[in-house]
């Protein structure tokens, strides 16, 4: 049998009140996520993360171990390791996401704003069309990289604006001197809640600005 196989057995999912929790699991594995879908954790004594997912979202584990597959190779993106009906088996990447460099302080460069765009048009590359993009699933390395992880929705063609608005928050708010580089979870939060239901939208808003140049144009200007 696969070992991860194991490992993901022992995860014994508690649902009270529409909330689900981690009720049981091997004493080898450490929590170290949540999301909509699935339960993430470190696998001790490794460099690699078991993505579980709960009912009734099981099938998505197929669904990303795919687009992993696709993204093989590809620096900003994880190594798939094994998958399973309910689990992915990838790189534990280390470094805080864009949402934990806001509340912690850190400064997020525009060249980690280039490269993350890099990344994504990387993906569209490889034929995928990356959605659902935001700040918990950019991650920045100890090494000052970027990786991406959360890739289930790189193969939706809803026409995510997710990431384009993320640019021009960046350029029209992040960036100004007046703008607090320290924002309480709370309070991003409250935005992302905001945002989900069709308010604060950059896309909508009716200001000038200067176009974000990725890096795929700032390479050809140079050329």
């Amino acid at each position: 049998m696969n070992p991860y196989d194991d490992l993901a057995n022992s995860v014994i999912f508690k649902i009270k009140k529409n909330k689900i929790s981690v009720k049981n699991k091997d004493s080898r594995l450490e929590q170290i996520g949540a999301g909509r879908s699935a339960v993430v954790f470190k696998i001790k004594n490794t460099n690699k993360a078991l993505k579980v997912f709960f009912p009734p979202h099981e099938h998505i584990a197929q669904e990303e171990a795919e687009i992993y597959q696709q993204l093989q190779g590809n620096s900003h993106y994880p190594k798939l390791y094994g998958s399973g009906k309910n689990y992915i088996v990838i790189d534990y990447i280390k470094g805080f996401t864009f949402f934990e460099c806001i509340t912690k302080g850190i400064r997020i460069k525009e060249s980690y704003i280039a490269e993350a765009d890099e990344a994504l048009l990387e993906a569209r590359k490889a034929g995928l069309t990356p959605s659902d993009v935001h700040l918990r699933n950019i991650i920045l390395t100890p090494e000052k990289k970027i990786k991406l992880i959360d890739v289930a929705r790189f193969k939706q063609t809803n026409g995510c604006k997710q990431w384009e608005d993320l640019k021009k928050a960046y350029d029209i708010f992040y960036t100004k001197k007046f703008f607090p580089k320290r924002i309480p979870a709370f309070w991003l939060n409250q935005i992302a809640n905001l945002y989900n239901k069709g308010f604060l939208r950059p896309s909508n808003m009716q200001m000038k600005r200067k176009p974000f140049v990725s890096t795929e144009n700032r390479i050809k200007k140079s050329s």
